[in-house]
């Protein structure tokens, strides 16, 4: 099947056994929410849907809880997000999120990175124009569903786009697209609906493709894993097809 397949293969597995990173970057996520706007999850929607995101992965609840309680804590540490954006090897181009206590250090490891791998970090707002950041719901499909209804009903939420995928196990997922400013409207359409999401974000949707062969996109994938693994990064895209 290829080679490019056999490192999907392998990055699928990788991330299986990552749960635990994943498990500390929404620790930072419910961290930064309670920061913003206190550990009241009733009137803090940050909060709120990080809580929902925490729950979709099957973050223990205990450790949910420790998360509010420590960023509660007058003396616990803050982290600052920030985008770095870059060109990977053979001109792909990327978009990392970080959340850190320690900007010198963040950029600097990013930067090596790149360098490394024979691409170069850019300025910030370099790929403006190839990612557009668009708010992202996630919630299993109900057999009663009917999803044509369902759309005209959340089109009041700023719905750009609803359509149906599949999980890693086989199951129906409901993705609703708005665009960034209407990420509280939507997430407060839903609620008052009754649908429980279990996924909310904002993620970077890429506007052009890039077209590499099998082994130039093993290239930009490494790149990808060495990033990945940074306890600074919180998520990274790229363009590839």
């Amino acid at each position: 099947m290829g080679r490019a397949f056999e490192f999907r293969k392998e990055r699928k597995f990788k991330r299986w056994a990552k749960m635990a990173v994943q498990f500390t970057r929404l620790g930072k996520e419910i961290a930064i929410a309670v920061k913003e706007g206190g550990p009241h999850a009733d009137n803090n929607s940050r909060l709120r849907t990080a809580i929902q995101n925490a729950k979709a992965v099957n973050m223990p609840k205990d450790r949910v809880e420790a998360a509010i309680k420590r960023a509660s804590e007058k003396d616990s540490k803050g982290y600052e997000e920030f985008v770095y954006e870059g060109y990977g090897p053979h001109g792909a181009p990327i978009l990392i999120e970080t959340a850190t206590d320690n900007t010198n250090r963040t950029v600097a490891n990013i930067r090596s990175y790149f360098t490394k791998a024979g691409g170069s970090l850019g300025k910030t707002g370099s790929l403006d124009f190839i990612f557009q950041r668009k708010s992202m719901f996630r919630f299993p499909a109900a057999e009663e569903l009917d999803v044509e209804e369902l759309e005209l009903e959340l089109i009041d939420g700023g719905l750009e786009e609803l359509y149906v995928e599949s999980d890693e196990e086989g199951n129906d997922i409901v993705v609703l697209q708005t665009s960034f400013e209407d990420f509280g409207n939507m997430q407060k359409l839903l609620e008052e609906k009754g649908i429980e999401v279990t996924s909310a974000k904002l993620e970077r949707i890429s506007l052009t493709h890039s077209s590499l062969t099998e082994e130039q996109a093993v290239d930009v994938l490494k790149l990808i894993d060495k990033i990945e693994d940074d306890d600074d990064v919180q998520a990274v895209y790229h363009n590839m097809d």
